[in-house]
């Protein structure tokens, strides 16, 4: 997971925080935190906490809790620390793959967004279930299909467009690249869970404008490291292109995107 450390690093962590959780992460965030308060745990895990925007959630959702909150990325966490202040709330950094926990500590395991980076999918899932208590739930989300999602769609194919020999590949390997629910189901049957609901969820990303949402989008996230390999001028020319197109979901009540996410509750 060296290469995903690697693209949330420098600027992205704090840009991240500030454009893409409004824009794409908190509305699945408080989906996730009222799907959790509703199995009543009392001991929280969460993987992949990023900069604490589910974190939030549940330390909102559910105030008697105990939650550690772990990434492999300490920037991120760092940011996270500043945003998240809570008696009941720790952050520690640990690779979900590997975590530094013993068997049966935890009632639910949360993951927003995070285990489509995960090299071994398997052993991710293996880890949250080694982890949790019986009868215990593994919660996660990952993105559905990238031409389901509004915005993340057009900024793809307008990298393929510009770079129509060589487009890059960030989003389609990373982000969208966890969406067939066959998939999912057998990396979690393989680690060894056999009760499996996926359910498709679709929300709105928001933002003042298709100006603002776009900037966020392009300067928010690692697609500007990414983009540091195209020349200078690569990331301008995709934010001005993407901007144009991204009007489309500008209306009298500011950008709307559709977005399109699974939901999957795994128990132990």
């Amino acid at each position: 997971m060296e290469d995903v450390k690697l693209r949330f690093s420098g600027n992205v962590p704090s840009n991240y925080e500030r454009y893409m959780v409004p824009l794409l992460f908190r509305p699945y965030a408080e989906e996730l935190a009222a799907r959790a308060k509703a199995l009543k745990p009392r001991r929280i895990l969460e993987t992949a906490a990023g900069t604490g925007v589910v974190t939030a959630a549940l330390a909102e959702a559910l105030p008697g809790a105990e939650i550690i909150a772990t990434d492999l990325n300490q920037p991120m966490l760092d940011v996270a620390g500043t945003r998240v202040i809570s008696n009941n709330v720790t952050f520690r950094q640990a690779d979900a793959l590997d975590l530094p926990f013993g068997d049966g500590e935890f009632d639910l395991v949360v993951c927003q967004f995070g285990a489509m980076f995960f090299p071994d999918k398997v052993q991710g899932a293996a880890e949250a279930r080694r982890v949790l208590r019986d009868s215990g739930t593994y919660l996660f989300a990952v993105w559905d299909r990238i031409d389901r999602n509004g915005l993340s769609d057009i900024a793809n194919r307008t990298l393929h467009d510009i770079y129509p020999e060589n487009p890059p590949k960030f989003m389609e390997r990373g982000p969208f690249s966890y969406h067939e629910p066959e998939w999912i189901q057998r990396d979690l049957r393989d680690g060894g869970f056999t009760a499996i609901d996926i359910e498709t969820v679709k929300l709105t990303s928001r933002a003042p404008s298709a100006e603002e949402g776009v900037r966020g989008y392009v300067y928010g996230s690692p697609m500007g490291v990414e983009l540091a390999d195209y020349g200078e001028g690569a990331l301008e020319e995709v934010y001005e292109r993407v901007r144009q197109d991204a009007q489309e979901f500008e209306g009298p009540n500011g950008f709307e995107a559709p977005m399109s996410a699974h939901i999957v509750t795994a128990t132990k």
